[in-house]
């Protein structure tokens, strides 16, 4: 099997994600250096953290964190922009792994219930190949063992990309586009909310106001990245 790896690797060789430069036969997704070199918030231990703050007095969240810094051009974008736009879900699950070690020892998430990726219009899923939410989610549950409740929580509404809006166009193009299809696996539950990238947090608020209809449920977000 090792020489067959070893072979295709010859033939099609693996680079990384992050910076582009070749694989070593010892490196798995992303390179040594970048795993060592991307930025880590560490806001899993801190309960008022900057992110967990943008959504205070609009949706209770009892945990917000997210794994990397993103800024254009660096090494966290060109992993997300893998997983988004290139098919390369190994980024997404690399990323998800990544938050999963992290969360799995701070106390704030230590009674997490289900995992809920952050959904696609069904039309952009099918465009995609893929919910790259979910994708990261898969990496979570890869080192969390949390179980992932990924049909619950739908999108109703095919909407624009969110990139060159402004917060106050953000939140228009997002806020009602959310709904649930089971409300009763979610009771009494503390789930995790899990998306790409955390910017204004409009999407997960749109999805923490409708999830916050549901009886005695407790709520949570992890992302991959983070601005700012």
């Amino acid at each position: 099997m090792k020489l067959l790896k070893h072979l295709i690797n010859l033939i099609y060789p693996q680079v990384c994600p992050a910076c582009g430069n070749l694989l070593t036969h010892s490196e798995e997704t992303v390179c040594l250096t970048c795993r060592h070199l991307l930025p880590k918030t560490h806001y899993e231990n801190n309960l008022e953290n900057p992110l967990a703050q943008s959504f205070w007095g609009q949706v209770n969240f009892q945990a917000v964190t997210a794994e990397y810094f993103f800024s254009k051009t660096g090494n966290v974008q060109h992993l997300l922009h893998q997983l988004k736009y290139q098919g390369n879900k190994e980024a997404g699950i690399f990323l998800g792994k990544q938050l999963g070690e992290s969360i799995k020892n701070a106390k704030l998430f230590q009674d997490i219930d289900y995992l809920v990726p952050i959904p696609l219009h069904p039309k952009k899923e099918f465009m995609r190949g893929y919910n790259q939410s979910l994708v990261i989610a898969q990496g979570v549950e890869d080192r969390t063992n949390i179980p992932i409740a990924k049909d619950c929580l739908y999108r109703k509404v095919f909407t624009s990309t969110q990139t060159k809006k402004s917060r106050e166009e953000r939140w228009d193009n997002v806020k009602d586009i959310f709904d649930i299809k089971d409300y009763k696996i979610l009771e009494n539950k503390h789930i995790l909310l899990i998306d790409d990238v955390l910017t204004t947090g409009a999407t997960l608020l749109a999805a923490g106001k409708i999830l916050s209809q549901i009886n005695n449920i407790r709520m949570s977000v992890a992302t991959a990245a983070c601005t700012g």
